[in-house]
């Protein structure tokens, strides 16, 4: 799979994107593509969060599992579409680390993709209205 394949339009890897990744390694340049990143913050988030625990080859080149980059996603979202400092990022990957917090993880993931979904929805049926009324007048 090529780098543009697993870019968005909104240049964060979804869900249904991970699920779909192939190889068994990922670069640390590879993962700062999916999440539109700079590769010194993946390596910051590798400190600060021990689930996220890449390999390193005989270089010392970190190599990302598909659990990596799954884990990495967690981060992302709760640091940055959330808006969670790192130690509240932190308790929160520690006290929802069940099912359930996986659970609220995607349920949350997949409202806000289909509350975009309505948003383009609702602008399409604007434009519509307005082409409408511009065609009657």
């Amino acid at each position: 799979m090529e780098n543009q394949d697993i870019q968005t339009e909104s240049a964060t890897i979804t869900k249904e994107e991970i699920e779909k990744l192939d190889k068994l390694y990922y670069t640390i340049g590879e993962v700062a593509k999916m999440f539109n990143v700079n590769t010194s913050l993946i390596r910051y988030w590798e400190k600060e969060f021990t689930i996220i625990r890449p390999k390193k080859n005989q270089k010392g080149n970190r190599l990302f599992t598909k659990k990596d980059i799954e884990n990495f996603h967690k981060i992302h979202y709760l640091v940055k579409d959330r808006k969670m400092t790192l130690e509240g990022a932190k308790n929160h990957l520690k006290n929802n680390s069940g099912e359930e917090g996986v659970a609220n993880f995607e349920i949350i993931k997949i409202l806000q993709n289909l509350k975009e979904t309505i948003i383009e929805l609702k602008e399409s049926l604007d434009d519509k209205k307005e082409e409408q009324k511009n065609n009657t007048n």
